[in-house]
């Protein structure tokens, strides 16, 4: 099935130096452009993450320090990307867990102008979760009936990502070719931070999503307790949770 776009829709994959937000790095990033007329593009760059390469995370995406050592720094490409999805919609696999939260903390650290938080987001993973609780690869078969050659490099993924959602609107009738539809289906929480540190509850009031104060209004807890905003923001949080947390801070203190 043929997506129903309003706007240029980006399927996207990070390979990356590990899991963490707060201190790994995007090492390769590719997407596909899909444009409301059908027209395709896929770029891919290679990026010098500036730290080692851990052997396990090499060992799933087969990069290696050799490989990247004379491609640019994130800080030399990033506008490049963030020009190339500026005002597009985003998909990924996963991508609402992982990927958008470190190339958001990416953006943030290397003072990149982009405001993630714009567009809609579609993570893939959470459909096909929703509807048979698979893996990509797994994924890919079930849907495209086609082995995934080349699993866990960036335009392998994206490119297959792609491809299964179109095979899922054409699976499920109930799925609705929209943007804006597929971004709330495949949406989890609604978070107020990309790492999903807090979220919006029932009644649209933000609340914390860990530890001792989950489920209490953050705005509720600021004025109880100062320290833990302290706490947080000496703590190992993404830039991202930063930013919204003392946006926060501020209009209550504000009001």
């Amino acid at each position: 099935m043929q997506l129903n776009l309003k706007n240029t829709l980006v399927f996207f994959d990070l390979e990356t130096t590990g899991i963490n937000p707060n201190t790994d790095r995007i090492i390769e990033i590719s997407y596909v452009k899909v444009y409301p007329n059908g027209k395709e593009e896929t770029k891919t760059f290679r990026i010098n993450p500036g730290m080692p390469i851990p052997k396990e995370s090499t060992d799933i995406h087969h990069i290696t320090d050799e490989d990247v050592k004379d491609c640019p720094l994130f800080k030399e490409i990033g506008k490049v990307i963030a020009k190339d999805i500026e005002g597009c919609d985003l998909a990924g696999f996963n991508s609402n867990r992982y990927d958008i939260p470190l190339l958001a903390e990416e953006f943030l650290r290397n003072d990149i102008d982009i405001d993630l938080s714009r567009h809609k987001f579609i993570d893939v993973q959470v459909i096909f979760h929703k509807m048979e609780q698979r893996t990509l690869s797994a994924a890919y078969k079930f849907y495209c009936n086609k082995d995934l050659e080349g699993a866990h490099g960036a335009e392998a993924d994206a490119t297959a990502t792609y491809e299964v959602l179109k095979a899922q609107l054409d699976r499920y009738p109930d799925l609705k070719n929209d943007v804006g539809y597929l971004s709330e289906f495949s949406t989890q929480n609604k978070n107020v931070d990309f790492a999903g540190k807090m979220i919006y509850n029932d009644q649209g009031v933000e609340v914390f999503n860990f530890g001792k104060y989950k489920d209490k209004p953050v705005e509720e807890v600021l004025k109880k307790d100062i320290g833990y905003y302290g706490w947080m923001m000496n703590g190992d949080f993404s830039l991202h949770t930063k930013n919204a947390l003392t946006r926060i801070r501020l209009r209550s203190l504000n009001k």
